[in-house]
């Protein structure tokens, strides 16, 4: 397959797995799926837009550079469209870069949110002050230390499964951007496409 049919796929692949981590980092802003009394009542994790900038914003612009390298030949890099093809693959690896950061951000944010837990209400007072009941992760394998946590109602799961979510989604969006770069580097030394005898990207 041409490297540039390849980058395609790519970017058509990351371009929902964006827009599905912007949607679970607002939906975060919601804790238990109910709006919040006090901004103070959301997890601090959330405000670092792990899932909207890393895996959102960030990736965007891979993705979208990635659709593009198919027809794309940088104007032919002075009339020489082998020369054009081959530079922007090599700019992809450099996107491919920004794009694996922003997957990293989200990925270490989702993974320190999942090890500390929710911020929640221990009593089910309207003023209850928001606190961190667990530590170190020690309320992922005991699902009875969930019950202290009484507002907002289901918050434990909540938490868990939108900040999975961004683990996973990040951790494959990483495995895409660092495919992308192996990718360019071939692009970028063979061409298009390396295997096309004859083609226009045959050395």
């Amino acid at each position: 397959m041409c490297s540039g049919s390849c980058a395609k796929c790519l970017g058509i692949t990351l371009i929902p797995l964006a827009i599905l981590c912007v949607l679970c980092n607002i939906l975060l802003f919601f804790p238990g799926g109910v709006p919040a009394s006090s901004n103070e009542n959301i997890t601090d994790e959330v405000w670092y837009f792990g899932g909207i900038l890393g895996s959102g914003v960030l990736m965007i612009f891979p993705a979208l550079v990635f659709l593009g390298l198919k027809n794309n030949d940088c104007c032919g890099c002075c009339g020489n469209e082998s020369c054009g093809k081959r530079f922007a693959m090599f700019t992809s690896i450099i996107f491919a870069g920004v794009g694996l950061a922003g997957a990293g951000y989200s990925i270490i944010i989702s993974a320190v949110a999942i090890n500390r837990g929710p911020k929640c209400g221990l009593d089910t007072a309207s003023n209850a002050t928001f606190v961190y009941p667990f530590e170190e992760g020690n309320y992922l394998s005991n699902h009875s230390m969930w019950d202290a946590c009484l507002q907002p109602e289901g918050i434990v799961p909540w938490h868990l499964t939108l900040f999975s979510l961004l683990l996973v989604m990040g951790l494959v969006q990483a495995a895409l951007c660092a495919f992308q770069v192996l990718n360019g580097l071939i692009g970028t030394i063979c061409g298009d496409c390396c295997g096309c005898c004859g083609g226009d990207g045959a050395v």
